[in-house]
C-alpha cells in the first residue's frame, strides 16, 4: 500500500500547489489554460487508444460497458458522492464537483493505475507507482488551478481503487497478461480522451457511466486471445 499512499500524498500535494497557482493567474488566462488542459488530456487519451490494433474489441466493450453503466447508473452515484464532500469540505467553489468526478477518472483509468498496485501487492516493488505519483502530482497542479479544492478529494477514489488492486493483486496476476493490458489501456485511453472533449469542448460525456466497459474490455480480450488469438 505504500507506493499507492505516495499517490495520494502526490494529488494532494500537487492540488494545493495548484490553489496557490491560481491565485497569480490572471482570469483572462485561465479559460486559455483550462483549454490547454483539455487538448493534453485527449492527447493523452488517444495515444493510448491507439496501442490497440482491433477496434472491434473496443466498440464492444464500449458498447457493453455503458448498457451497464447506465443500468448502475455510475455517474450518478459519483457525482452524490461528490456533492457529499463539498458539503462536508463547506467548500463554496462551484467547480468543486467537476473537479472531483474529473480528476478521480483521469487518476483512476488507464494501465498504470493498475499495473502500479498489481506489482506493489505481488512484488512490494513501487517504482510504477512512482512514476505515476509524479505524473499525478504535476496534473493535479494543472488541475486544482482550474478547478479548485475538489481535485484533492479525488484521491480518495484512487486510495480506494489501488489499494484493493494492491490487495487482490495474487488473483489478477494470472489474468493481466500483456494482450490485456493493452486493450485494457486503449479502452481507457479513450474514455480519457472523452474527459479531455468534455472539458474542452464542455460537453456532457458520462463518461463514469462507460468505466465498466474497462472490465468487459478484459473479458473480450481473453475471449478473443483464447479463440482468434491471431485478431490481436
Amino acid at each position: 500500500m505504500f507506493g499507492t499512499i505516495v499517490n495520494v500524498i502526490a494529488i494532494i500535494v500537487g492540488t494545493l500547489l495548484g490553489l496557490i497557482f491560481k491565485k497569480g493567474i490572471p482570469d483572462r488566462a485561465k479559460e486559455t489554460i483550462f483549454h490547454a488542459i483539455g487538448l493534453v488530456v485527449i492527447l493523452i487519451g488517444l495515444k493510448m487508444a491507439f496501442q490497440a490494433k482491433n477496434e472491434l474489441v473496443l466498440i464492444i466493450s464500449l458498447i457493453v460497458g455503458g448498457v451497464i453503466g447506465e443500468s448502475i447508473g455510475i455517474d450518478s452515484h459519483l457525482n452524490r458522492l461528490g456533492e457529499k464532500l463539498y458539503q462536508l469540505a463547506g467548500s463554496k467553489e462551484s467547480t468543486f464537483i467537476e473537479g472531483f468526478v474529473t480528476a478521480s477518472l483521469i487518476y483512476s483509468i488507464g494501465a498504470m493505475a493498475t499495473l502500479g498496485p498489481l506489482e506493489s501487492g505481488l512484488t512490494g516493488n513501487h517504482q510504477i507507482l512512482y512514476v505515476k505519483s509524479t505524473l499525478d502530482g504535476v496534473t493535479s497542479v494543472l488541475l486544482g488551478s482550474t478547478f479548485g479544492i475538489g481535485v484533492a478529494f479525488a484521491a480518495l477514489p484512487v486510495l480506494a481503487y489501488q489499494g484493493t488492486v494492491t490487495l487482490f493483486a495474487g488473483v489478477l496476476e494470472g489474468i493481466l497478461t500483456s494482450e490485456v493490458v493493452t486493450y485494457l489501456s486503449a479502452t481507457g485511453g479513450l474514455l480519457i480522451a472523452a474527459i479531455g472533449i468534455n472539458i474542452l469542448f464542455k460537453k456532457e460525456i458520462k463518461v463514469a457511466n462507460l468505466l465498466p466497459a474497462i472490465v468487459v474490455s478484459v473479458l473480450v480480450t481473453m475471449f478473443v486471445f483464447r479463440f482468434f488469438p491471431a485478431l490481436l
